[in-house]
């Protein structure tokens, strides 16, 4: 309403916990199972009654990228409760919606803006002139940060969702006890396989219980090295662009050694640093539904055959 998110209600899927990793096919069918009941519930604190569903604007949903068989759920479910209802439709891609989702709230960045967008999937620098005026300017070339994270902490025999762990862990952990190979990687590009290599050779090489003994110190040195990545690209970006504008999205923007590193490196060049709250860095219908409130304004609709990408660019 307004720009202003009104409710925002997300279902965790902790099945793929036991896997150590997420299974598309119990992904798509716990998508079936919470996609009526957490509708419901967001439409509930809204104050909006199933009989009164003529308020609603439009619906939107996102098309793309992700699992196909979980954006085919939400995309059907979209297209029919838009045909029952007589709204038009918006499709949404994750990714910009990630960016966008910095223009919740009352202190948002003004444009243009660098966006560093780190998820499990995706690592890009964005440049958004204006709400849908985004460009990328930088992106990984192999692995995502978001992933390198969860690999790294698996071979330290974290369990699965284990990005969240690392942090933890690092917490009370040295950044600089151990030292792993740094991809000189040109431009604004990311690359995190050689990291996740590095990181592997270093492990087999030590003695039993070594990890176990060194836990702390070994997430607080992986993470050091991944966040020192992200943190030398984004100045170089400012530096080849001149914007001191600077957002970070994505569920790795959630991550408390980059968050702070962020902020004390804005502090130290001057820049103007914009943050999420938690609830908008992970996956989340208020970031659709933010960027869905500028295309409704542009009037950027799609029909009701239009179909969801798993891997559609922007």
């Amino acid at each position: 309403m307004d720009g202003k998110i009104i409710s925002n209600y997300i279902a965790n899927q902790s099945v793929h916990e036991q896997y150590g990793g997420v299974v598309p096919e119990l992904a798509s069918r716990a998508h079936m199972q919470n996609i009526v009941p957490v509708v419901d519930q967001a439409l509930s604190a809204a104050h909006i009654s199933r009989n009164d569903l003529s308020v609603i604007d439009a619906i939107a949903f996102t098309q793309a990228p992700g699992l196909i068989g979980s954006l085919l759920v939400g995309a059907q479910f979209a297209k029919s409760m838009a045909l029952a209802l007589n709204k038009p439709l918006i499709g949404v891609h994750h990714m910009q919606a990630h960016v966008l989702a910095n223009l919740i709230g009352d202190n948002p960045p003004s444009f243009p803006f660098l966006c560093l967008t780190v998820s499990g999937g995706h690592t890009q620098i964005v440049l958004a002139h204006s709400p849908l005026q985004l460009e990328v300017i930088g992106e990984t070339i192999d692995d995502a940060a978001g992933e390198a994270f969860d690999k790294t902490a698996k071979l330290l025999g974290l369990p699965y969702p284990g990005g969240p762990l690392v942090d933890l862990h690092a917490k009370t952990g040295n950044p600089k006890a151990f030292s792993f190979a740094e991809p000189q990687i040109p431009e604004l590009n990311f690359s995190f396989s050689g990291l996740k290599t590095s990181v592997l050779y270093f492990l087999q090489k030590q003695e039993p219980g070594f990890i176990e003994q060194h836990l702390n110190d070994l997430c607080a040195s992986v993470q050091y090295a991944i966040v020192n990545i992200l943190i030398k690209k984004i100045k170089k970006a400012v530096q080849q662009t001149g914007i001191k504008n600077i957002c970070i999205a994505g569920g790795v923007s959630a991550n408390s050694g980059l968050r702070s590193a962020l902020q004390e490196t804005g502090e130290k060049l001057g820049w103007k640093t914009y943050i999420p709250v938690f609830e908008y860095c992970t996956d989340n219908a208020a970031m659709i539904a933010i960027t869905a409130h500028y295309k409704f304004l542009d009037q950027q609709f799609i029909d009701l055959d239009a179909s969801p990408s798993a891997r559609a660019t922007w």
